[in-house]
């Protein structure tokens, strides 16, 4: 089956729309991080990381990041390696206690919100005293969960893939944001 998909990628990839370039996406996360130091640097924060998909996001976002932090992940998913979400699975919970902490969620994109708000209310049910999120990209879509605090972008309501993203778990190494056709 790796084989094919590994093709079907491949051949996804090749017909795909670079939609933000690698050096846009750069600028826009040091921008991101700057926004972020100025509310909670003074703050000590802890940086969760939502894995899979926001391990590059966050990577970038805490390189550029000059203040005392801590950095923990989680893991979610609700797409296991689809292009459409479905049941959410929390595969990982943070091994740091949140109890009484300034908490940064990090995330790769924001659609419908529902992950998101998922783990904001689990920060929020565990006892953190502040919760904040961002995300790399914003799809900006009516009707969602919940809206992040910090957005380095934004994108059209297409499938995205590429510093992070992934197609059916392919292409989360790709520099850039890419989309795939407006139907996908």
């Amino acid at each position: 089956m790796s084989g094919e998909l590994r093709g079907e990628y491949l051949s996804v990839r090749d017909r795909a729309e670079l939609i933000h370039a690698p050096e846009a996406v750069q600028v826009a996360v040091q921008r991101t991080a700057q926004a972020i130091e100025t509310d909670l640097g003074d703050r000590d924060p802890l940086v969760l990381c939502v894995m899979v998909g926001g391990f590059r996001f966050t990577s970038d976002l805490v390189g550029h990041l000059d203040c005392p932090l801590e950095v923990d992940y989680l893991q979610v998913s609700r797409y296991r390696d689809g292009l459409r979400g479905g049941h959410m699975d929390w595969l990982r919970y943070p091994s740091t206690s949140l109890r009484g902490r300034e908490v940064l969620v990090v995330d790769d994109v924001l659609d419908e919100g529902v992950t998101l708000a998922a783990v904001l209310t689990h920060c929020r049910e565990v006892g953190a005293a502040t919760v904040a999120s961002a995300v790399l990209v914003d799809k900006h879509m009516p009707g969602r969960k919940v809206d992040a605090d910090y957005a380095a972008l934004a994108a059209p309501d297409r499938f995205l893939f590429g510093e992070g993203m992934d197609y059916k778990g392919y292409g989360r190494n790709l520099r850039g944001i890419w989309a795939l056709g407006e139907r996908g």
